[in-house]
């Protein structure tokens, strides 16, 4: 690795863990340029007594509440870049998608495909036909198979949808009436 490319370490101390209420959880920040996404700040927990880990990450570019939209039309659509803050939602109404981020919710680099697998990762697997014709719809719509919207909204203005065509993805600032 390219050592003026590798990410910093910005600080380290060490927390009470949330989960085992131990004095044990070490916290690093990092600072790191990604090509294409800019400035970010990694946070990385680590609890040496249970286990327990955190990660976050989040756009150092202050802005205002923001909306992303990205219409995904075919198979190189899933590639496009997803920087999601801690605070972020994220929609895609066609699948009947919405997450909500809670308490203990991190952010995430991935790629339009990467949340769909995430939104696989946690379906419920025991849940009859309804739960199967979902599970077919986005498994369609990670073929490439199935047009859908991805919206993602941060009230922080810290997370984006960076896609290789410029225009593509529609960016507004959020409405302070939808903001959580």
């Amino acid at each position: 690795m390219n050592m003026d490319r590798a990410p910093k370490l910005v600080s380290r101390e060490v927390s009470t863990c949330p989960v085992c209420s131990t004095k044990s959880l070490t916290l690093e920040v990092y600072y790191y340029k990604i090509p294409l996404v800019n400035e970010v700040m990694i946070t990385v927990g680590r609890c040496g007594t249970c286990g327990y880990r955190y990660t976050d990450i989040e756009l150092l570019t202050y802005s205002k509440p923001k909306r992303y939209v990205l219409r995904v039309e075919g198979p190189d659509d899933l590639n496009a870049l997803v920087v999601k803050s801690s605070k972020a939602i994220v929609k895609i109404p066609e699948l009947g998608i919405e997450i909500y981020p809670g308490p203990m919710a991190y952010g995430y680099i991935t790629t339009v495909d990467g949340v769909l697998e995430r939104v696989l990762d946690v379906f419920p697997t025991e849940c009859g036909e309804v739960c199967e014709g979902r599970r077919r719809e986005i498994e369609e719509a990670m073929e490439g198979k199935r047009k859908f919207t991805l919206v993602l909204e941060d009230p922080q203005g810290k997370s984006a949808i960076v896609h290789k065509e410029k225009g593509r993805v529609i960016v507004e600032e959020l409405p302070k009436a939808t903001q959580p």
